[in-house]
């Protein structure tokens, strides 16, 4: 588990599960299969067997490894952290049972001095399921929204009881025009990043901040990506758009 995470809008991660299946375009270059590969070549058995290699590359071949041993790692963090859930899976996953995915709210609901941020790509199974489980202040829920084809996942998200509401617009692979942001509290936007990264417009970050900025919605630009992400930065349009959605966030309650 990471403490001090590289990713600009988290603080540390949480894996409670491993291993994940491709489902949609912004999934052909994710890091964490990458990342899977590497730790298996580690000798961690948590990732082992978890991806193949195909054209080279490592990918997702749909093993999915429960993790019963590191559901009370957040208790033991006694500093209030910011957490991402499963940034080396989906704790929507099909094959995560019910069961399981309620030791990992149980855990969030006990852990009330830290945030929890969940992302996930299978919003209608997080919408069949929502309410099936506890809901505490200090656990915010998102989706990834890759392109307009997938504009769905926000209804379904928005149907949810989560306090917190965001958008992973990331990796970016094309226009997102007149985005429904009802409901919505926080959006993440950013291009792809590692080999073989997609090229994305700046015109689409641009469209996205300003529907934000319209809606009072708070809005973060990770990266404009690429290969070598650190050399283009996250500038955009001569500034860095790091907001957090602060005036709920401070309603939450330990």
């Amino acid at each position: 588990m990471a403490t001090n995470s590289p990713i600009e809008w988290t603080e540390a991660t949480w894996n409670p599960v491993a291993g994940c299946t491709i489902l949609s375009p912004g999934c052909t270059n994710c890091y964490a299969m990458r990342l899977a590969r590497r730790l298996e070549a580690m000798g961690q058995p948590k990732y082992a067997g978890t991806t193949r290699v195909s054209g080279g590359r490592a990918k997702w071949n749909g093993k999915i490894v429960l993790d019963e041993a590191a559901l009370n790692i957040p208790l033991k963090w006694k500093t209030p952290k910011v957490i991402f859930v499963n940034s080396m899976s989906d704790l929507f996953h099909e094959n995560v049972p019910l069961e399981f995915i309620g030791k990992v709210f149980d855990v969030m609901q006990r852990a009330r001095h830290h945030t929890f941020q969940i992302l996930t790509k299978r919003a209608e199974r997080l919408a069949s399921i929502a309410n099936q489980l506890p809901w505490p202040n200090n656990v915010w829920m998102g989706v990834s929204v890759e392109n307009d084809e997938y504009t769905d996942r926000i209804d379904h998200l928005r149907s949810t009881p989560a306090f917190i509401k965001f958008l992973s617009l990331e990796p970016l692979l094309g226009p997102l025009e007149n985005l429904d942001l009802e409901g919505i509290d926080w959006a993440i936007a950013g291009g792809e990043s590692g080999p073989a990264a997609r090229p994305m417009d700046p015109d689409w970050v641009r469209s996205i901040r300003d529907q934000c900025v319209d809606a009072g919605v708070a809005f973060h630009f990770k990266q404009w990506g690429g290969v070598q992400k650190k050399q283009t930065g996250r500038v955009l349009d001569g500034r860095t758009w790091d907001q957090l959605p602060t005036a709920k966030a401070s309603a939450i309650s330990a």
